[in-house]
């Protein structure tokens, strides 16, 4: 079982939600992501996903696009996020870190290469945006091998058959993409969210986490109502943003600039239910 598996299981038993907050690797500097990475924890964070920049962002929103173009300015590239990634495992070894991004990088550097350096670094699990479940198998395969969690979306428009298929190659967690847009947008439908939510239930075991739109601590709470886990970017994004590059950063000014998720956290706490 992964740690993202155990995790979650974890979770489910002491009757919580996930929190899975996201930020974009590089921004707005190496250290300045490493340090965000363990105030995200303090702030309750139980899982991150870790965003490697590409220049060419398909589904991400103006403030996600901007944070990869401040990412690449400073030299971001997959093989630093890895090197992000082991310096945060000096410190923690047990909140799991996914790999959110785009293809092209992974492709260049190879799918054997990847995985076995995203195993050596202390990654958890990929979620590859622009990676169709109908020509993923052969890096499906070295996922799987190398005991990688491979995690999809699912949108409010893929089809039922589609979603059989995401559903029975996805492992970790299924990544609900909440409205037909980018990251960031704001017209969070929840009404449709739970019907969408309960249909997709019908495919698939595997926590369900949901994300875009997912603002504030109300907004997160109504839709951990009926997720398992709620996904934050933009709105953490943001914030992250207006923070200079180059500058040491004390703990408490990034565990304060990371005061949504400990908000957040705190409301999705309060619908706590043992089971």
């Amino acid at each position: 079982m992964s740690r993202i598996s155990q995790y979650l299981n974890n979770l489910k038993r002491q009757g919580r939600k996930a929190l899975i907050p996201y930020i974009t690797s590089g921004d707005p500097d190496t250290q300045t992501t490493i340090g965000v990475m363990h105030a995200l924890v303090a702030q309750g964070a139980d899982i991150i996903e870790l965003g490697f920049p590409f220049s060419d962002p398909s589904s991400d929103g103006p403030v996600i696009q901007r944070a990869v173009e401040r990412a690449l300015a400073g030299k971001m590239t997959l093989r630093k996020t890895l090197d992000i990634v082991r310096q945060f495992r000096e410190k923690n070894q047990t909140t799991p870190v996914v790999l959110m991004g785009y293809l092209n990088p992974i492709e260049f550097m190879g799918y054997e290469i990847f995985c076995n350096k995203a195993i050596e670094a202390g990654v958890d699990g990929v979620l590859i945006v622009d990676m169709p479940p109908e020509e993923s198998h052969n890096l499906h395969q070295v996922l799987k091998k190398t005991a990688l969690d491979n995690i999809f979306l699912i949108a409010p428009t893929t089809t039922p058959e589609r979603t059989k298929t995401i559903c029975e190659q996805s492992s970790g967690y299924i990544y609900y993409v909440s409205l037909k847009g980018v990251t960031g947008a704001a017209h969070l439908d929840i009404d449709s969210v739970a019907s969408k939510l309960a249909k997709l239930r019908e495919n698939t075991e595997l926590p369900i986490g949901v994300g875009f739109g997912i603002r504030d601590a109300a907004s997160a709470k109504r839709i951990a109502e009926f997720a398992d886990a709620v996904v934050v970017g933009s709105a953490l994004v943001q914030r992250v943003g207006e923070l200079r590059a180059g500058v040491i950063h004390s703990d408490e000014q990034l565990v304060q600039t990371c005061a949504l998720i400990g908000e957040i956290r705190e409301a999705l706490d309060s619908i706590r239910q043992v089971k």
